[in-house]
């Protein structure tokens, strides 16, 4: 019966995308990769948003001054070379001869532009709001200056938000521009069917030369299983996103191949140290050493995540192996109630959001926890009231998660746990700790890279002893693609790019 549902819903679903148009395979010549996502994008504009569906389509219109690789390097992008011209200023060098897709050669002045136009912006500069002025030097060479001396900078700087705009089309398509968007990136733009799909063509005069696979297609598909068939019918090539249920589907498939791997995100337990008992930290190393992450990556989510020691991904630049790795060992757990004058346990609430998977995690923190007398109840609420109710700190402890999208420490870790930055900014365990703050800014001053790992390993050595938040997992993200399709690789960020991708037979 399952399977007869699951062929119909294939018959339905390929029928549907067969009636969406696109420059598909012409003269029987694979001419065209489709991708599927969950989502439509919002805008092409990528000043006016930082939603990852949008992201994941203008990543392939865009370039960035400079570009993280693989394993989060630094590496050239429109930039070709920079230099640390004094503590606050960087110097870039443009590659000479890029094209914007209207024709238009890349100057000083468009990088200007952007960020000038990025700083205005209240949905993006937060990314960039270090910069305290960009200077046109001359047509291939410009400076960006910051308030003060701010290490993580290039890494701010390769964030899909800083994507490098032509002043001239911005200023020529008004408020329209989102829906006209002209970058230098590999595809450029050719249509949009609003809630369907985004057509991209691949760019002639692309400074990484033209790609074998002339036509890009971004199909919104919601429904996970959907994306599965979609791949299973081969009327896409590569579904992101696949649902856990589907992997075994996808991963078995004689024509299809599963890509896996870790994004730079965190999902973890805050704990309100602002609110007794968790005010103790004795009490919140009990909940540590009650908690095995090993049942939540199981049953919850079934194998597609790793355990941690550290408030940020080991993928994260500044990530530290000295910070201390919570196993579960309940005597030891019990012990340290003992101490903290709760030798009988206590009753506390955990907040979640209505997102299944984080219902789950907390049936499962909260039947570890009453092995040594913690009594949890589970409170779901709508997204938003968990984020207003979070920000004000009515909660007892609440489950959410982090992504480190820039790939630096101070992303990850300046916004969760700075005396600055309780509620809404990301601090929603409301820890203070001066010594910490004191750390967090030396890091974000200094631009010797390998200063700036020593205070952020001594940082993290801290928080996994003083605990405000408990690190659960660093989650997999993954892609199914057809066995034809070579050269993608997953993006640590999400954001994967369609440059050098190919078909073979």
């Amino acid at each position: 019966m399952k399977r007869k549902l699951r062929v119909a819903i294939a018959s339905c679903a390929a029928m549907l995308l067969a009636a969406c148009s696109s420059p598909q395979d012409t003269a029987g010549v694979k001419d065209t990769v489709v991708v599927a996502q969950g989502a439509d994008a919002k805008t092409l504009d990528p000043h006016t948003t930082n939603d990852q569906p949008s992201s994941r389509v203008m990543i392939q219109i865009y370039s960035q001054l400079v570009e993280t690789d693989a394993d989060m390097n630094i590496v050239p992008g429109l930039a070709e070379t920079w230099e640390q011209v004094d503590d606050r200023t960087v110097l870039f060098h443009l590659r000479k001869g890029v094209k914007f897709h209207n024709g238009e050669e890349l100057k000083a002045s468009d990088v200007k532009f952007t960020f000038d136009r990025m700083l205005a912006s209240p949905m993006v500069a937060h990314i960039v709001d270090a910069i305290d002025s960009v200077a046109v030097v001359d047509d291939y060479s410009v400076t960006v200056k910051t308030k003060a001396p701010f290490g993580p900078l290039l890494y701010h700087l390769s964030h899909s938000a800083a994507s490098i705009v032509n002043e001239k089309a911005v200023t020529e398509a008004g408020d329209s521009y989102g829906q006209h968007p002209v970058g230098t990136g590999p595809y450029e733009f050719v249509s949009w069917a609003v809630g369907d799909s985004v057509t991209l063509k691949a760019f002639d005069d692309y400074y990484g030369g033209k790609q074998d696979i002339a036509n890009a297609v971004f199909r919104n598909i919601a429904e996970g299983t959907n994306r599965a068939i979609a791949l299973e019918t081969g009327e896409v090539d590569i579904s992101y996103d696949i649902e856990p249920i589907d992997k075994a589907t996808v991963s078995e498939h004689k024509k299809l191949s599963l890509v896996e791997d870790r994004d730079l995100s965190m999902t973890y337990l805050g704990l309100n140290v602002n609110k007794a008992p968790y005010d103790n930290v004795k009490v919140r190393q009990a909940v540590a050493y009650a908690i095995n992450t090993a049942d939540i990556i199981d049953a919850v989510m079934m194998g597609s995540a790793v355990p941690t020691n550290s408030p940020i991904s080991d993928r994260v630049f500044g990530h530290s192996k000295k910070a201390r790795h919570y196993e579960q060992d309940y005597a030891k757990a019990r012990q340290l109630l003992k101490e903290a004058g709760y030798e009988d346990g206590f009753s506390t609430s955990i907040w979640v959001s209505d997102n299944p998977v984080r219902v789950q995690i907390a049936q499962v923190i909260q039947a570890q926890l009453r092995e040594i007398g913690i009594r949890m109840s589970i409170e779901v609420l709508e997204w938003g009231a968990f984020l207003d109710g979070t920000a004000r700190g009515e909660h007892d402890s609440f489950i959410l998660g982090w992504g480190t999208v820039t790939g630096d420490a101070d992303y990850g870790l300046y916004a969760l746990f700075d005396s600055h930055t309780h509620g809404s900014a990301g601090n929603r365990s409301f820890y203070s700790n001066p010594e910490v703050d004191a750390l967090l800014e030396a890091a974000r001053v200094s631009s010797d890279m390998d200063e700036r790992k020593k205070l952020y390993s001594d940082i993290q050595v801290i928080l996994q002893e003083e605990l405000p938040t408990i690190s659960l997992f660093s989650k997999f993200q993954n892609a199914g693609i057809q066995k034809n399709v070579k050269g993608f690789e997953l993006a640590p960020a999400g954001h994967h790019k369609l440059r050098g991708v190919h078909f073979e037979g």
